[in-house]
């Protein structure tokens, strides 16, 4: 697994990054052995995104004897409150969230905090005095955000020094690649979260399914509802051919491969659901794709999601 700089941090992040909001799925000791499987590949980047009490221990425990490899990234910005999942940068949840991170995670710092979600409810100057006065107690060593457009990071900047940059981006979602690019040209190191379109990009999803109610894919990963389910299946279909001359790797190396060839993208985040996907997914990394092939893809992108 080869590293990038993650723009003018200092740090080096492997090219995929674990996801650790897949590990409250899994009993402890399973979750703790994909971490620790996982760094064995030679992943070093551990992506919180908020991970409830269970995934926060197991985290803590995974981590614990290796915590120097890892670069730990938290999020402020969205919380629970009664049971309810809602975006806030109000100080009041935001601290107490954060104590509680360190707590369970067995750490006294986190490499990479990110703000989650703007808020119009909070000043930014208020999130950054915040931010500024934990990088500056050493508990926090840089500050990013993830979900932000160009403007919201300008004005943010005013109070606060951005060193990352984390949105959706893949072959099927493509609105913030030029604040991609913008922030990779302001020395922010950009990470993608989404890389595999919730799992569509896989070639696990060929026919519309109704996921439970709660399921991020009914509300968040619009692609898995028409008229965009069928528009991506034209897509997949480019991928299969691609897919098919390279000896049947599979799709997801194809969609990793696609994105982390883009310059201006550091590493690409991606849930972890067992040793198998890890493996396949830190595969990706082996290969690259030919201009030829990403001309392909980018003509079918263009045709089946773009343009109609």
């Amino acid at each position: 697994m080869n590293t990038r700089r993650l723009g003018k941090t200092g740090l080096f992040v492997s090219e995929i990054g674990f996801g650790g909001e897949w590990l409250e799925r899994h009993p402890e000791e399973a979750g703790i052995e994909l971490i620790r499987y996982a760094a064995s590949k030679g992943v070093n980047l551990l992506d919180c995104w908020m991970p409830d009490p269970k995934s926060r221990d197991i985290i803590g425990k995974g981590i614990h004897e290796n915590r120097a490899h890892w670069i730990i990234q938290g999020h402020v910005g969205s919380t629970w409150k009664d049971g309810q999942y809602f975006r806030t940068r109000d100080m009041r949840y935001v601290k107490p969230a954060f104590e509680d991170l360190l707590r369970r995670m067995q750490t006294d710092y986190i490499d990479l905090m990110l703000i989650h979600w703007p808020d119009v409810n909070t000043d930014f100057a208020e999130t950054a005095d915040a931010l500024n006065a934990l990088k500056k107690s050493g508990k926090v060593l840089h500050i990013g955000v993830s979900n932000f457009t160009r403007e919201q990071m300008e004005e943010i900047g005013q109070y606060c020094t951005l060193e990352a940059y984390q949105p959706q981006y893949s072959m099927v979602v493509r609105t913030n690649e030029e604040q991609m690019k913008w922030a990779a040209e302001q020395g922010m190191g950009v990470m993608t979260y989404g890389s595999l379109g919730g799992g569509i990009l896989t070639g696990a999803f060929r026919k519309l399914t109704t996921f439970e109610a709660t399921d991020s894919r009914n509300r968040f990963y619009k692609h898995f509802q028409e008229p965009m389910f069928s528009k991506v299946m034209k897509v997949l279909e480019v991928m299969d051919r691609i897919s098919a001359d390279r000896d049947n790797v599979p799709l997801s190396q194809i969609a990793l491969n696609w994105c982390a060839q883009k310059e201006f993208v550091s590493s690409c985040i991606v849930g972890a659901q067992s040793r198998r996907k890890i493996e396949e997914n830190c595969a990706a990394y082996q290969w690259m794709l030919t201009s030829e092939e990403i001309a392909l893809l980018d003509a079918a992108i263009e045709q089946y999601l773009v343009k109609q």
